[in-house]
């Protein structure tokens, strides 16, 4: 799958990573409603981080400081609990 992103609100240096625990989540997408900027979802509802389309990669998204409170919301949002904000 070929993801094209949506025009970013932040750049430069990510202000946190974005870890998503593969074995934990079970691709219900509410982080990609709450982060549209940086994921898509996949056809089976997984997450896919932009910019890192290829099988095995997109467990660490970078998160500009722009979107930090959103990821958050993210994390302490996710009913699978498979997300964690981290420093880069």
């Amino acid at each position: 799958m070929n993801l094209r992103a949506p025009e970013p609100r932040g750049a430069g240096t990510p202000a946190g990573l974005l870890h998503i625990d593969w074995t934990k989540c079970d691709g219900r997408g509410l982080c990609t409603e709450i982060l549209p900027e940086l994921l898509a979802r996949d056809d089976w509802g997984y997450p896919l981080a932009y910019g890192y389309g290829s099988a095995g990669a997109g467990s660490n998204v970078p998160v500009p400081d722009t979107l930090l409170t959103a990821a958050a919301d993210a994390v302490s949002l996710c009913p699978r609990q498979a997300l964690t904000l981290v420093d880069p």
